[in-house]
């Protein structure tokens, strides 16, 4: 059975996205929910849920998998190596689903592939150099003749619960470190994006992961909730809105869990900076992907003695930003992931400009499609100043000293990365030091990111870190050995 026939936006709500359970490919028994294609709004799919009763095959599948032990290190590492071969092979076909399921553009869509690659070769390379540490033990009284060291052992079924605006790494970089240190892994894609997680699983199964190591199911809230009613549940990743984060760490209890929830992503340019450097980069990354990322700038702070400069330069470079459809080549910020998130956002914005706020740049929604938008004196009590907008929006606001940028930055109850734009060490040392975010990037924007880094946030931005060699140590336990001659 295949795991979803999709032709682009002209397939029709038929077909559909199938489970994944005890590597074998079935039919949720629950209610369904339809795919579409997120410009033109067309059905492209149908994911049918889990029901409570395939939930627990599920988990019973990955817990006999788990106690029947995975593969050993190098044969992981080779499993993860194999699955980016086929990835590479399907790179087209990956990226042309992207674009229709998630909205991306063709740039972002193969940008997911290739990032998704490096996840891979990452997570492989770290499944076979896996490994704990000597233990001085010797330099203890009275154990001369002992050794001890730790070893770094698997926690067992991982359940990993992915966001739509990333479909294909952010589901990577969930489940390649969690098989790569030995662990079973149930994924719970976006019901917005089903699609592109039922393609990458098939490519693992293909790559050689073993029976019950890895399981898809589809559905909303039910299924995650009844999952972790099950304690063989023993570790929770989880991408998404802070509201949603903490229901899932209620439940919890005292398992451990890795949360990367949501942002306020603050970019501060000094009076210093080189402007034809970051003012690009400010764009991109408050643009692409329609600004549906934890970290696309939002809140843009400028030095006022550069202000006026900067607001003209950003006015007419974002003014040129071609928005629409995803399919052009030319786009730059394709759909939002719903018509009702396009609402949403326009309504924010309405609201901020009735408020006293001035749009500089932006223009008339159209179906999911909200134009690239610029706001100026925009104050805290408006929506987009004092909460997420996971939009295409940035606001553009003056500071007088460095001190009024990182004390805004840091009242607001989130952090996970900022950006700062300076030429001065001092500045550029006081806001790594002094900035509460989970990540600082000197000279680069809030939305830098390399695969390799560790990734997460602070305060109601989440904690633990994603980036393979980070993320496999939260997935694993550190034992110690010791022994006597």
């Amino acid at each position: 059975m295949s795991t979803v026939s999709v032709k682009n936006a002209e397939a029709s709500s038929s077909e559909t996205c199938h489970l994944l359970i005890n590597g074998e490919w079935v039919e949720g028994a629950a209610e369904s929910v339809t795919v579409l294609d997120k410009y033109s709004q067309n059905p492209i799919a149908v994911a049918n849920s889990a029901s409570d009763a395939q939930i627990a095959e599920a988990i019973d599948a990955a817990y006999a998998a788990f106690k029947r032990g995975a593969p050993d290190n190098y044969e992981r590492g080779a499993i993860l190596d194999r699955a980016a071969i086929l990835i590479e092979e399907n790179r087209d076909d990956l990226a042309r689903t992207i674009q229709a399921e998630a909205g991306f553009t063709r740039s972002d869509a193969n940008g997911e592939v290739s990032r998704c690659l490096q996840t891979l070769r990452l997570s492989a390379e770290e499944a076979r150099r896996l490994s704990g540490d000597v233990v001085p033990i010797q330099g203890a009284p009275g154990q001369a003749h002992r050794l001890a060291f730790t070893m770094r052992v698997p926690l067992g079924v991982v359940l990993a619960v992915t966001p739509f605006n990333s479909p294909l790494n952010t589901v990577m970089h969930k489940v390649a470190p969690a098989l790569a240190a030995g662990n079973a892994v149930i994924v719970k894609p976006s019901s917005n994006t089903p699609i592109t997680a039922c393609k990458m699983a098939k490519i693992l199964m293909q790559a050689g992961v073993p029976q019950g190591f890895l399981s898809v199911l589809h559905g909303g809230a039910r299924v995650v909730s009844k999952a972790l009613e099950d304690q063989r549940i023993r570790f929770i990743a989880f991408t998404g809105s802070t509201e949603v984060g903490r229901a899932i760490q209620s439940k919890a209890d005292l398992r451990r869990t890795q949360m990367e929830l949501g942002s306020i992503a603050f970019t501060i340019i000094n009076d210093d900076a080189d402007l034809d450097v970051a003012l690009p980069k400010v764009v991109s990354a408050g643009f692409r992907k329609a600004g549906q990322v934890c970290t696309s700038v939002q809140m843009l702070m400028v030095q006022r003695s550069v202000y006026d400069e900067v607001v003209a330069r950003m006015t007419d470079l974002v003014k040129v930003v071609p928005y629409g459809d995803p399919g052009d080549d030319n786009t730059v910020t394709g759909p939002l992931i719903t018509v009702d998130a396009a609402i949403r956002v326009e309504e924010w914005i309405k609201e901020a400009v009735a408020k006293g706020a001035r749009q500089l740049v932006g223009g008339v929604r159209e179906g999911a499609v909200v134009p690239p938008t610029l706001l100026v004196d925009v104050s805290r009590d408006m929506r987009v100043g004092c909460q997420e907008v996971f939009g295409p929006v940035v606001s553009i606001i003056p500071f007088d000293d460095l001190d009024e940028a990182i004390a805004r930055v840091n009242s607001t109850p989130y952090g996970l990365a900022s950006g700062i734009f300076t030429n001065r060490m001092s500045d550029a040392f006081d806001a790594v030091r002094r900035l509460d975010v989970g990540g600082v990037h000197v000279n680069e924007t809030s939305s830098s990111r390399v695969d390799l880094m560790p990734y997460g946030g602070t305060k109601e931005s989440g904690f633990g870190r994603e980036g393979p060699h980070y993320a496999i140590h939260e997935l694993t336990e550190e034992r110690v050995v010791s022994i006597t001659a």
